[in-house]
C-alpha cells in the first residue's frame, strides 16, 4: 500500500505535467515569455514596439511549420505578435485564450513590417526561450527553459526582477530551477500501478477533463482539419479498407484531434509533459477502448491515470524536447491503459511496454506540423496491436535488440537512445528543415 504522503507526492506530479494548452506548445512557451516581458514593460509605463527572441534548436524546429490558433498562419513570428496583442501570462499555456480578430490583425501588421525578430540561441539546452521586448527605448525581458512554463528570470532594462536559474547551464538533464524535475520524484512502474489501483476516485477524477477537452479536439477534427487524417480513416468510403474495429476507431479520434490542434484550431488540448499532441496520444485510444468496451467512469479514470502516469515517467528520462517523436512515449502510456481497460494484470502491462520499445522505438521528431496526424496514428496502431498481444501474454523477448528483462532497465535504454544515441540527430533534422 502507497502512503497517503507518497499519493499526495505522485498527485503532484500529475498535475504538474497533465494541464490544458492552447495551440502547440513551443510556439505558445514563446507566446508566454513575450507576454511576460510585454507586461513588465507595460508595468512601467512604455507600450511594447518591437520583439526579439532567441530560441534553441529544438524550439525552432517544432515552430516552423505548426499552425497557430485562430491566424490561417504557421510560425514563430506571428505566435510573439499575438502575445503582444492580447496575450495573459497568467493564462500559462492558454496564454492566448483570449484571442480576438483584432488581435490576429493586429499581429499579422506587426510580423508584416518585420517588428518580430526570431534567432537560434547559443545553448545546449533543449528548451530555451529569451524574450525581449523594447518600446521607448526601454527593454524588458523574460526566459523559460527546460519547461515549457517555467519562467526562470525576468529584467526590466537589463536589471534582474527575478531569477531561478543555477550556475551549470551545460545539461538539459540538470535542475536548472528550484522546481523538481520528474525524475525527483523516483516513479517506476510498480508504484504506478499500484496508485492507479489505490488512489481514490475523488483523488484522481480530475484526470476526466482529459477526455473532456481531447474528446472535443477529435470531434471537431473529424470535420476536417490539416491532412484530414482522422476524418479518412472514419470515412464509410473507406470501412471496406479499415473496418470498424478498435484500432481503427482508436487512430481516427486521436489523428483526428492531432489534425484539428496541428491546424490552428482554437479549442484547448490536454498536454502531457508538455506536448498537447502527447496528451491527445496518451489520452484518445484509452477513451475509445473505454467507449468500446462500455467502462464506466471510474475505469476509464483509473486506465488514464495509469497511461498518463507511465508517459511521464517514460518522458522523465527523454528531456521535454528530443530527436525522439513523442507520440512513441505517449503511445506506450496509451497502451498499458488499453490493457487496463481490458482487465489486464501488472505483469502484462509491462508486456505491453517491451512491446512498443520493441517495436516503434526510433521513430523521428521533424516538428511540430500537420503531418504529426500520421504519426500519431502510426503510434496508436502499434499500441492496440501491444496491447492485444500483451493480453495473450505474448510478449517481446528480453534477448531480442534494446529490451531488458527489467521494466525499468528497458525504459531507461529507451531515455538514452532518445536522449543520448539520437543527439546529432536534431541539428541534422533542422538542416535539412532550414534548407528547403
Amino acid at each position: 500500500m502507497l502512503s497517503q504522503t507518497r499519493k499526495e507526492e505522485i498527485l503532484e506530479l500529475i498535475k504538474k505535467e497533465v494541464k490544458p494548452a492552447l495551440g502547440c506548445t513551443e510556439p505558445i512557451a514563446v507566446s508566454l515569455a513575450v507576454a511576460k516581458a510585454c507586461e513588465i514593460l507595460r508595468e512601467h509605463g512604455h507600450t511594447p514596439e518591437t520583439v526579439e527572441i532567441e530560441v534553441s534548436a529544438n524550439i525552432l524546429k517544432n515552430g516552423m511549420g505548426v499552425g497557430i490558433p485562430g491566424t490561417g498562419m504557421v510560425g514563430l513570428h506571428i505566435a510573439a505578435a499575438l502575445a503582444i496583442a492580447c496575450g495573459k501570462s497568467a493564462y500559462g499555456l492558454e496564454v492566448l485564450k483570449d484571442l480576438t480578430p483584432e488581435a490576429v490583425l493586429f499581429a499579422k501588421e506587426m510580423v508584416s513590417d518585420k517588428k518580430v525578430r526570431i534567432q537560434l540561441a547559443k545553448t545546449p539546452l533543449k528548451l530555451y526561450i529569451l524574450a525581449r521586448i523594447s518600446g521607448q527605448g526601454n527593454t524588458a525581458e523574460t526566459l523559460i527553459q527546460n519547461n515549457h512554463d517555467t519562467i526562470v528570470y525576468t529584467a526590466y532594462n537589463q536589471t534582474s526582477l527575478s531569477d531561478l536559474r543555477c550556475d551549470h547551464e551545460s545539461s538539459d538533464t540538470a535542475s536548472h530551477t528550484k522546481e523538481k524535475e520528474t525524475l525527483d520524484y523516483h516513479l517506476d512502474m510498480q508504484t504506478i500501478w499500484n496508485f492507479a489501483q489505490e488512489a481514490t476516485m475523488d483523488e484522481i477524477r480530475f484526470i476526466l477533463e482529459a477526455k473532456n477537452l481531447n474528446n472535443a479536439l477529435a470531434q471537431e477534427g473529424l470535420n476536417g482539419y490539416g491532412l484530414g487524417v482522422g476524418k479518412t480513416l472514419m470515412s464509410n468510403l473507406n470501412s471496406g479498407v479499415f473496418g470498424d474495429g478498435l484500432m481503427v476507431y482508436a487512430m481516427a479520434l486521436t489523428a483526428a484531434a492531432s489534425d484539428a490542434r496541428m491546424a490552428g484550431c482554437t479549442l484547448p488540448a490536454m498536454s502531457n509533459s508538455g506536448s498537447g499532441n502527447q496528451g491527445i496520444t496518451v489520452t484518445m485510444p484509452v477513451v475509445a477502448t473505454a467507449q468500446k468496451v462500455g467502462a464506466d467512469e471510474e475505469a476509464l479514470a483509473r486506465a488514464l491515470i495509469l497511461a498518463h502516469l507511465t508517459a511521464i515517467h517514460i518522458k522523465g528520462y527523454l528531456g521535454k524536447l528530443s530527436a525522439l517523436c513523442g507520440c512513441v512515449v505517449a503511445s506506450t502510456g496509451a497502451a498499458c491503459g488499453i490493457v487496463r481497460l481490458k482487465g489486464g494484470t501488472f505483469e502484462q502491462v509491462c508486456f505491453a511496454i517491451k512491446n512498443m520499445i520493441g517495436n516503434i522505438t526510433g521513430m523521428l521528431c521533424d516538428g511540430a506540423k500537420e503531418g504529426c496526424a500520421l504519426k500519431v496514428g502510426s503510434g496508436v496502431s502499434s499500441a492496440v496491436q501491444s496491447a492485444v498481444l500483451a493480453l495473450e501474454n505474448i510478449c517481446i523477448s528480453e534477448s531480442d535488440g534494446i529490451i531488458y528483462k527489467d521494466i525499468e532497465d528497458t525504459i531507461r535504454n529507451l531515455g538514452h537512445i532518445g536522449s543520448k544515441g539520437m543527439e546529432n540527430t536534431d541539428a541534422v533534422i533542422l538542416d535539412i528543415m532550414i534548407c528547403k
